[in-house]
């Protein structure tokens, strides 16, 4: 068995543990946690997926994160991704989540923020290319590479809160 995630209902309360493979495969909900890097200038990561990879291959993302596991937080999840994705060690501070509808599957999405001060040491299976962009050099990207279209989705939601670096987080649900 793969990943093992908790299935989750419309207002993202648990009602059982699925396969994460199989969650997506099906369109049931389940739960991701992100995290939006920044470093000590307000610069944001901006990463590129690997080609070999299933999901969105060579496209790329300003989030860092994967699947919430069984009994996990959001916030535990998004630490644990930053810790497994990028190597570091990092405070994740939630920022909001949304009911995601998913290029592939819909899911609830956790985003959080962090300001990244040690050196990175990307997972090569996950991480291709990353770099650190400021505000004109990130509204270039998005306009010339081709991004993950959940990513997408999420930052046009996260702009709203107004400037991203003085953003005022949302407070989490209850668990459920």
């Amino acid at each position: 068995m793969g990943e093992l995630v908790e299935r989750v209902d419309e207002q993202d309360r648990v009602v059982g543990v699925v396969d994460r493979d199989e969650a997506v495969r099906n369109g049931w909900l389940h739960r991701v946690a992100t995290t939006v890097c920044r470093d000590p200038r307000g610069r944001v990561l901006v990463h590129r997926r690997p080609e070999h990879v299933s999901r969105f291959p060579g496209h790329h993302n300003w989030l860092i994160g994967g699947g919430v596991g069984v009994g996990e937080s959001y916030e535990e999840a998004a630490a644990r991704e930053l810790a497994e994705e990028l190597g570091v060690q990092a405070r994740v501070r939630f920022a909001f989540t949304f009911l995601c509808r998913g290029a592939i599957s819909p899911y609830w999405l956790g985003v959080h923020e962090a300001v990244v001060t040690e050196p990175l040491s990307p997972d090569p299976s996950e991480i291709a290319w990353h770099g650190w962009l400021g505000e004109a050099e990130l509204r270039e990207a998005l306009r010339n590479r081709l991004f993950v279209p959940d990513g997408l989705n999420a930052l046009s939601r996260y702009l709203t809160l107004g400037s991203p670096t003085a953003a005022t987080p949302t407070p989490a649900p209850p668990p459920p």
